[in-house]
């Protein structure tokens, strides 16, 4: 791949998914845009990105795209951010929302579905407290391949060894082969959607609970900015937002405040600009 394929790959990348490659990643992009130029046939990466050039091959995009913004996770990564939605953040909405008891919850590049389903096992896990409560909890990503795994919910035994506890494995899955299958309880408390972080988020309604976490690492300062101040326009106004270990708001919008002692956790610092919640089902692809 020359140095001008490799630019031209940089800029479609942060037009279409808001990923930012520095300018020494060309060897990652080349091993994993390999794999897609085998898979159509395209004898180079040179050829590779003529096709990308010409801008006709929409599905091809897609799928340089997806190569590329397909990201690492696991069950109950980093425990930290699970521990303030036990602990702080539902026990905050229960008493928040006793008049209307519904919650509504939003993860954001969901990947392969640990994330939600970690969520999801820790809400059922609350049992007695949430008894009336409606959870709605959409998980969204960029890449329909990680979405068809997530919803499916079939795991490898590697895959439920890291950071799932034993005592929910045994009590919310099934053996299935080689495979792990989570259990249809669980499952459908998640809905699963196609969704780019670039585009407008007001179509979702709004939201007691953002989980946004290890995404905005990837996206240059401008591109953090606007997605958060967009998460911000969708969060109730006594909502929550957790980040990943890495990322914060500061320097990048006003519009949060970090909640004390609570390391990944924000809540909002005005009122201004709320969206009118849909019901979750008009989500519904």
């Amino acid at each position: 791949m020359t140095g001008s394929d490799y630019d031209f790959i940089r800029k479609l990348l942060k037009e279409r998914s808001g990923l930012m490659l520095s300018a020494e990643k060309q060897y990652l992009v080349e091993s994993r845009l390999m794999p897609v130029a085998r898979r159509n046939k395209i004898q180079s990466l040179t050829e590779l990105t003529c096709r990308l050039r010409a801008g006709t091959d929409e599905a091809l995009i897609a799928e340089v795209v997806e190569a590329m913004t397909t990201n690492e996770t696991f069950f109950f990564r980093d425990r930290v951010p699970f521990d303030h939605v036990k602990n702080h953040v539902l026990p905050t909405l229960i008493a928040a929302r006793g008049s209307h008891k519904r919650i509504r919850i939003w993860c954001a590049a969901a990947s392969t579905g640990q994330e939600p389903y970690s969520i999801a096992m820790a809400i059922k896990e609350m049992g007695a407290s949430l008894d009336g409560f409606r959870i709605d909890l959409l998980a969204t990503d960029i890449s329909e391949d990680v979405l068809e795994k997530a919803r499916a919910g079939l795991y490898t035994q590697f895959e439920v060894q890291r950071g799932l506890p034993i005592h929910l494995l045994v009590k919310y899955f099934t053996q299935n082969g080689d495979l792990w299958q989570i259990a249809p309880e669980i499952r459908r408390m998640v809905q699963f959607r196609s969704f780019n972080l670039l585009s407008d988020f007001s179509r979702l309604g709004s939201f007691d609970l953002v989980i946004c976490r290890n995404v905005l690492i990837y996206f240059e300062q401008d591109t953090k900015t606007a997605v958060l101040e967009k998460l911000a326009r969708v969060i109730a106004h006594d909502g929550f937002l957790i980040l990943g270990a890495a990322e914060t708001t500061i320097g990048l919008t006003q519009a949060f405040k970090s909640v004390p002692d609570k390391r990944g956790l924000y809540a909002l610092s005005h009122t201004s600009d709320r969206v009118v919640p849909l019901p979750l089902r008009s989500l519904a692809s």
